[in-house]
């Protein structure tokens, strides 16, 4: 029979996601058939099951470390935002429609809890553990009724949960013992354990603390986990791009790649791969003011790309990028990036704005016109002979894996080198292209999400640039599959080192079986 254990915390971005992707190695270490889950996930970052199926990447890692394929029933609701308090709603991989926030707490969310109890009872079916993560803070009183993520779930299955903090950004004593005073007297007795995140310095200045919290709340402390930098694991979201290089490179032995943060950036995941590279310098540019001198630029993927296109208009951005291009710096767009270097972006049937049409940057011979249809497909893909930035160097891939995410139909003006062949789509042959790449070689646009998670395309991108500095080629340095696996195990003893594994096997052993 299946068993659960549930990771709340006191509020977002306290490392709920981290902690579960820890303990999902851990216990996939141990034998167990483990397997993530989040009933609701808020973010922008998302990513195409090999069923062509939308969930929210946080739950990948956490599949990725439980040695897993991703599938939709670890995050059956998706929440989209698309601004001005509005989100696409996706429901078991499929969107169901754009609402307000009013609209789907108010009216939606219990619907949607049907889906949750679905999945759920699958993994159950299926799964030795449950390794469950909430969302925000389970003490939002204006929020609750209708909160599906957190409490309800626990309840719905019986779990045990477990209560994070955040120690580094402050009040993390006040925000445990809050919580827990403004949970209902039920929900209180589900907590069976704290774990305080984040920590830095001398654990031992920190026991009187530890030793307040659990005669305060009657509730045992875990475990510490310290602050772990440069983990190198996929960030959830983009609350995280705050802890990011935000200033121009200043190392003169890497190469400096620019990415373009808008608003509602979306996917921010493709180029971590990138920043993890030994000789590149990655930062965000949200002001023309800090586009510095990048030897590429990439304008990533949007949630609104009107929205997002006007706002590099008014920032002045749009007009330092396309200065920085017709000096000769390289730009590379990917999916709502790219349609924003085409002439025209029309939205007939406002599915992002109220415009009917926007000017794109004009740097590619193209207009992209937005329906309700959504693409969602897993894709493999190969390049022959790309002349891209350095038309002297080619580039020649196969068996690049990513995927499509995208509205919108683009159709061309003119005659255009489609850069990309996509060879599988959601598991069968086909021969289709993609992208477009600009008569210069210069400007390059893409659908494909992930694809410099492919090792050799990647470096041979890079050399492209080191050879345009005059640098001489580097072979490849390394190997994404590998290093991601070596991340997920170092976070794993850290976070084993940090708990009492003992007693959190004592608190799972305890509880009720969690089947329904």
């Amino acid at each position: 029979m299946s068993k659960s254990i549930m990771l709340m915390g006191t509020s977002s971005h306290v490392g709920k996601s981290i902690i579960t992707t820890a303990l999902c190695r851990i216990f996939r270490r141990q034998g167990r058939k483990v397997v993530p889950f989040k009933a609701q996930n808020m973010a922008l970052n998302s990513y195409v099951t090999r069923e062509g199926l939308e969930m929210g990447r946080a739950q990948v890692a956490q599949a990725e470390a439980a040695g897993l394929e991703p599938m939709v029933d670890m995050n059956p609701v998706l929440l989209k935002p698309t601004g001005h308090s509005c989100s696409q709603v996706i429901i078991n991989g499929k969107p169901v429609g754009n609402m307000s926030a009013r609209e789907y707490h108010t009216g939606y969310s219990l619907k949607a809890f049907s889906a949750v109890k679905e999945a759920l009872l699958r993994l159950q079916e299926n799964y030795e553990v449950l390794v469950i993560e909430g969302a925000g803070s389970p003490a939002e009183v204006n929020l609750k009724a209708n909160d599906i993520v957190n409490m309800r779930v626990a309840k719905h299955l019986n779990a045990p949960v477990l209560l994070i903090a955040d120690i580094d950004r402050g009040g993390a004593l006040a925000s445990l013992v809050g919580t827990l005073e403004l949970l209902e007297e039920d929900e209180r007795a589900l907590v069976k354990g704290l774990i305080i995140n984040k920590f830095r310095g001398d654990i031992t200045l920190l026991q009187p603390a530890i030793d307040f919290l659990e005669e305060k709340t009657g509730k045992p402390v875990l475990g510490v986990v310290p602050h772990i930098d440069e983990m190198g694991i996929d960030d959830e979201d983009s609350v995280s791009l705050e802890e990011k290089q935000s200033a121009p490179a200043k190392d003169k032995d890497k190469l400096r790649l620019a990415v373009i943060q808008t608003p509602k950036i979306s996917n921010f995941t493709d180029f971590s791969s990138l920043a993890a590279e030994p000789d590149v310098e990655l930062y965000y540019v949200q002001e023309a003011s800090g586009l510095g001198e990048p030897d590429l630029i990439l304008l990533p993927g949007s949630k609104n790309t009107t929205e997002d296109l006007l706002y590099l208009r008014e920032s002045g951005l749009e007009r330092a990028v396309k200065e920085k291009v017709q000096q000769g710096t390289p730009l590379w767009g990917i999916c709502g990036g790219y349609q924003m270097l085409g002439e025209k972006i029309r939205d007939p049937r406002h599915m992002e704005s109220d415009h009917d049409e926007v000017e794109g940057m004009g740097l590619l011979p193209m207009v992209t016109t937005f329906t309700a249809e959504k693409l969602l497909t897993q894709v493999k893909a190969s390049c022959k002979d790309l002349r891209f930035a350095d038309v002297r160097e080619a580039m020649t891939a196969d068996n690049m894996p990513g995927y499509e995410i995208h509205m919108g139909q683009t159709e061309f003006t003119s005659q255009v080198k489609h850069p990309f062949v996509i060879n599988c789509s959601n598991g069968q042959d086909t021969a289709g292209s993609d992208g477009a790449l600009s008569t210069d070689g210069k400007v390059l646009g893409t659908y494909i999400h992930g694809i410099f998670d492919h090792d050799g395309f990647r470096r041979q991108l890079l050399n492209v640039l080191r050879q345009q500095k005059g640098w001489e080629a580097l072979p490849e340095q390394r190997n994404q599959h590998r290093d991601k696996e070596a991340a997920y195990d170092r976070l794993a003893d850290v976070v084993a080192q940090s708990l009492d594994m003992e007693k959190l096997a004592e608190i799972m052993a305890g509880g009720e079986d969690s089947s329904c």
